[in-house]
């Protein structure tokens, strides 16, 4: 009995076979084998879903994907990755078991619970996190950049437990565990080529997978796609919705007192119509309260996007803000009402004129109106889409 390989050059990866000296005995080794095994049809090799190729509106610019624009091959490996409880060192948490499809990527909860405790803050959404121009990370924007920020999670002694600190397991013990698993084998070899595991391409690989999930079938993109412009009052939009767009985008004209006199609320001033993404310029926005509930936190600059604050229902994918104080849209929105500047030196020149907390002295009638056109911006299809969905399920 000899060995021989045959290569089957059709297939994405090369199929092996072995036969005997008189080649009639042909036994096919699978290459997909531990993938089809662990994942049935929630994953093909040979038929991926699209990531790559989403249908984005042509009014949408930004995009911060740099050198790492998403592919489907790279994506379904950062699927599996975020919904994977390896990548925690006790097989309990995963990316996911923070961000939450049902629930926009977000948590209900307002600090996460990992490994070892709780987040230090609320866990931000990840709905069209790739379309901003922020390009740093967590809401005191620690990290330099998306893939740098996918695996610090994993890092954090409280939250997956890799940290090689505290007597926890280093990194490096993850990529042996994860490289023990032949599903991973399969599957960096099938995206990279060989089956070498490396923080750099766990990056690469969760990135992709975050910056592929959109929402882009919301209220809010019908009336814009038919408007042309932000602008104008859109058909398909309530008088009230309406309003509070125009609330949204109009900047507000201030007395010598900080009270707003005319104007709009001026939101879009810092969460930047139509991807509503937070400007990168940003300081803090008054709220400096921390989950532990003392002293002050001033270091949250950052926000998610506004999309998909509510579900189509008009629930909350979570409660709002970093510590998670505020429980509907009206009372997150109440918040910029009267802004003080008391043990704030990082507080945003925008909710400050003339170096005063700003007084909005809104209406009961703007903070609806306002609360109604934040609601639709909130799509369908990313709550379901199983390309987005657990692959273990």
């Amino acid at each position: 009995m000899k060995k021989c390989v045959y290569l089957l050059g059709s297939l994405s990866l090369s199929v092996l076979f072995s036969c005997n000296s008189s080649d009639s005995d042909y036994k096919a080794i699978d290459p997909y084998e531990n993938i089809k095994a662990t994942f049935g049809s929630n994953i093909d090799p040979e038929n991926l879903y699209n990531y790559a190729g989403q249908q984005v509106p042509g009014y949408i610019t930004k995009d911060n994907s740099g050198a790492n624009p998403v592919t489907d091959k790279v994506a379904t490996l950062g699927r599996v990755l975020f919904y994977d409880v390896n990548l925690s060192s006790n097989n309990t948490v995963s990316c996911a078991s923070c961000h939450k499809q049902e629930h926009a990527f977000s948590d209900t909860a307002v600090a996460s619970t990992g490994v070892n405790g709780t987040t230090t803050r609320h866990t931000m959404r990840l709905i069209n996190t790739r379309f901003a121009a922020e390009t740093h990370f967590f809401w005191d924007e620690r990290a330099l950049s998306l893939e740098q920020q996918t695996t610090m999670p994993v890092r954090n002694h409280g939250e997956m437990g890799f940290s090689g600190e505290n007597g926890d397991q280093s990194f490096d013990d993850l990529i042996l565990k994860l490289g023990s698993l032949g599903y991973y084998k399969e599957l960096f070899t099938f995206v990279y080529g060989n089956d070498e595991i490396t923080e750099e391409k766990i990056q690469q690989a969760l990135a992709q997978f975050v910056r592929s999930i959109q929402s882009f079938d919301s209220k809010y993109d019908t009336g814009r796609a038919i408007a042309g412009n932000d602008g104008p009052p859109f058909p398909n939009f309530t008088q009230q919705e309406n309003q509070g767009k125009d609330l949204f985008l109009r900047p507000p004209a201030f007395n010598q007192n900080a009270e707003r006199i005319n104007g709009g609320v001026g939101c879009a001033g810092c969460h930047r119509i139509p991807e509503f993404d937070i400007d990168p310029a940003v300081r803090n926005n008054g709220l400096i309260a921390n989950l532990s509930g003392g002293g002050f936190d001033t270091a949250n600059t950052r926000a998610p996007s506004l999309r998909d604050l509510v579900k189509a229902d008009g629930t909350l994918n979570g409660p709002l803000m970093h510590n998670g104080q505020f429980a509907t849209l009206e009372d997150a929105i109440l918040h910029y009402n009267i802004i003080s500047t008391a043990n704030n030196n990082n507080l945003d020149n925008r909710l400050m004129p003339g170096g005063i907390g700003q007084k909005l002295n809104m209406t009961q009638d703007e903070v609806n109106a306002l609360a109604a056109f934040l609601k639709t911006l909130t799509g369908t299809n990313v709550y379901t889409d199983a390309k987005w969905g657990n692959p273990f399920q």
